[in-house]
């Protein structure tokens, strides 16, 4: 399956980020007055400049009432749900294998336009290699980035930044951000395979978290390789925050920036660097490009967390993405240059939300159990979460979307489409 199309969009400036996220006020048409005439705040809609495309990774609708229940109360609303226009994408593979997506598949759809089979990254049912967003952004002129709480060679923000025909090969992944395409910003986890084998960086091999962890890349020093290009390369969120220049590689984690395991079981989400601090970084780094920018954010938590079918982690993460979605909507409120989409690649656990009052579990124990009970905020009510698989489903994913080009999300498309209204941005045609 092969779908394309094209457009335009803009840049730049993260300042009254904290208070635009306190006072917002969903408004359909950034930028123009309140008082203005529709038909003036129409013609003063400014071209689209800048793309901000935010991954909750396995984050399903059931994943998003879950967490608006749990952060927002019995009649909330999150920030993610409150952006201008709302659809849902399918998410069904082109692989003979399997009618369920990876998030390799997924991302590749949103990137290139085209399916293709599980663990592909940007390359075709063949193998053949396909033009990605990011580097096209990039010929464009633009600033390009991705964020991460996955490790920043992982399959999502691979898609959009390199080529290869099996998403294991991180290593390569990571050759070709330095050597190929060339993103400004990489923030995220997985520093084990920028190193080679026996070759510990700022995170020791075999942490007491995960023995299993540590250094394993084949294609030399790429932390050095990438300092030699002009990257400025951090570790903390101390250097972070310190880091000037437009090239920024930061590593905050041998793999994930998290443990994921089922509750009590050693799970931890405690990142050196969460991901609104990374977000709100990467903007302030590449709004400086005049001609715009492309920035791909993803909260990995809420996949990993399902897949272990830990809802606890699964809310913890959800209120990362959560609070990362309202720097990007502040973001968009003071650029009205800026698209937002937020959306998910794929279901993770076939999560629905239940009552906390009915004891009698339909379900069963072990991967269907029921999981909780959890608070609801500003009540004293709770609710569980019931788990029916450890892997991914075929249901639905929604898309909410803000700023120029936001109403082409409405309705249902397949994710391919993604890539369509995004190209008109990134890859604009003539």
């Amino acid at each position: 399956m092969r779908v394309r199309m094209t457009r335009k969009w803009a840049a730049p400036a993260v300042a009254a980020a904290a208070a635009v996220v306190a006072t917002m006020v969903v408004n359909p048409t950034p930028g123009a007055s309140a008082s203005a005439p529709q038909s003036a705040a129409k013609s003063k809609a400014p071209a689209a400049k800048n793309v901000i495309f935010i991954n909750g990774d396995g984050m399903g609708s059931a994943a998003r009432e879950a967490a608006r229940l749990h952060l927002a109360g019995l009649y909330g609303q999150l920030t993610m749900d409150k952006l201008a226009a709302s659809g849902q994408l399918t998410t069904t593979p082109d692989d003979p294998k399997s009618v369920i997506t990876d998030s390799a598949a997924a991302a590749t759809a949103w990137a290139t336009g085209e399916k293709t089979y599980n663990g592909a990254i940007s390359v075709d049912v063949d193998g053949n290699k396909l033009a990605t967003l990011g580097a096209q952004a990039k010929a464009n002129g633009k600033a390009t980035g991705l964020v991460t709480t996955a490790q920043v060679t992982d399959a999502s923000p691979a898609a959009f930044f390199a080529n290869t025909a099996n998403r294991s090969a991180q290593d390569e992944i990571a050759r070709q951000y330095i050597e190929v395409s060339k993103p400004d910003v990489i923030l995220g986890g997985g520093e084990d395979w920028w190193l080679p084998k026996g070759t510990p960086g700022a995170f020791a091999d075999k942490p007491a978290e995960d023995t299993s962890e540590g250094s394993v890349g084949t294609k030399g020093n790429l932390i050095n390789k990438a300092k030699n290009k002009g990257y400025t390369y951090v570790n903390s969120a101390k250097q972070l925050d310190k880091a000037k220049g437009s090239k920024l590689l930061g590593l905050f984690a041998n793999e994930e920036m998290f443990q994921q395991r089922p509750e009590g079981q050693g799970d931890v989400y405690s990142p050196v660097v969460d991901l609104p601090t990374m977000t709100d970084k990467a903007l302030s780094t590449l709004s400086k490009n005049k001609k715009g920018f492309f920035l791909m954010v993803e909260e990995e938590g809420t996949d990993e967390f399902a897949h272990s079918n830990n809802g606890a982690r699964v809310l913890q993460s959800m209120q990362q993405l959560e609070k990362t979605v309202a720097i990007a909507r502040a973001y968009v409120a003071t650029h009205p240059d800026t698209l937002l989409v937020v959306t998910g690649d794929h279901e993770t656990g076939g999560l629905s939300v239940e009552e906390a009052t009915d004891t009698a579990d339909e379900s069963g124990d072990g991967i269907s159990r029921e999981d909780g009970p959890f608070s609801i905020r500003g009540s004293d009510r709770t609710f569980v979460i019931d788990w029916t698989t450890s892997g991914h489903t075929s249901v639905d994913v929604p898309v909410t979307a803000s700023g120029p080009l936001s109403a082409e999300f409405s309705g249902k498309h397949p994710n391919t489409y993604v890539h369509d209204v995004l190209a008109r941005i990134l890859a604009p045609r003539g």
